[in-house]
């Protein structure tokens, strides 16, 4: 059994009306094509729905029924048909955001403010991960957008400039490198170091650094996040590399110091990373065109 929507709606208004001829006329179709679709929603119900009588066309038992029952059916499907418009068009939909640890902390909440804050009804999925994982759910269609530190780009992947940071030491207050304002990474190394997770990027980015001058960096503890290594740092319990937004962030309520780091490396890009631009629904599309048009501002 099958009941055509169109016809479902066109007996509730010959019910209420009396007559096909009203109908028909308000809907711009032929009265004989109206008939017919009655005609049909008899026969898939397999049972009468109309009777005539002096007064015109009245429902039977079953018709009656089916009109009172109508009402809620239509109005959902329309209520439907107004959803998934607003889906065609970008007002509603579903973003998934994979992005590093550093997005997050730095960059996402004012971005995402502003841009819910024209689009309410969209839903974010955001997730944390490595830089490597980011790119890696981009590639397996996990994440729609994702935002990282690039280290070796993925084949089928796009990555569109976004932000830049700078990378800083933090030191305790009474540390030993507390009164230099700018020293080289070579000079930190014979301090023990608050590292991030494994296989972070900040933490390869240490290593490699390390390795080209020969040296190794020495790790005390390893923590999951910028807040609980800015606390260790206070603590003593060693010193911490991070992005300048985040220390200046922590440092107000941390007795902290902050040195700058002489290397060219020290100069971070953040990327945008997504399968085509294309590919992205409208939502999505919406949200990549303002993250690039605020890094364009920003050159």
């Amino acid at each position: 059994m099958t009941i055509d929507p169109k016809s479902l709606k066109l007996f509730v208004q010959v019910m209420h009306e009396g007559t096909i001829s009203a109908v028909a006329e308000r809907e711009h179709i032929a009265a004989a094509a109206v008939s017919r679709r009655i005609t049909d929603l008899e026969s898939a119900l397999g049972v009468a729905l109309v009777k005539r009588s002096n007064r015109g066309l009245q429902p039977t038992d079953a018709g009656q029924m089916l009109v009172s029952r109508s009402h809620r059916v239509l109005n959902e499907l329309e209520s439907l048909q107004m959803q998934m418009h607003d889906y065609r068009s970008g007002a509603r939909g579903y973003v998934r955001i994979h992005a590093n640890m550093s997005a997050i902390n730095e960059f996402l909440p004012s971005e995402l403010k502003i841009w819910l804050a024209s689009n309410p009804a969209i839903r974010i999925d955001l997730t944390q991960a490595l830089s490597s994982e980011v790119s890696q759910a981009i590639a397996d269609n996990a994440a729609d957008i994702g935002l990282l530190v690039v280290d070796e780009p993925l084949e089928g992947v796009e990555y569109l400039p976004y932000r830049s940071d700078q990378l800083v030491i933090i030191t305790p207050t009474e540390h030993p490198l507390a009164g230099h304002t700018r020293i080289t990474f070579a000079d930190t190394l014979p301090y023990m170091y608050i590292g991030l997770p494994q296989g972070s990027q900040l933490n390869l980015q240490l290593t490699r650094a390390a390795m080209a001058t020969g040296q190794r960096w020495q790790i005390r503890f390893l923590v999951q996040n910028y807040g609980a290594q800015t606390l260790m740092v206070e603590a003593g319990l060693g010193i911490g590399l991070l992005p300048r937004r985040i220390a200046e962030a922590h440092a107000k309520a941390l007795r902290l110091h902050i040195i700058e780091l002489d290397e060219a490396w020290a100069e971070r890009q953040m990327h945008i990373c997504i399968r085509s631009y294309d590919s992205l629904s409208i939502s999505a599309r919406s949200l990549v065109d303002q993250m690039v048009g605020n890094f364009q501002t920003t050159i």
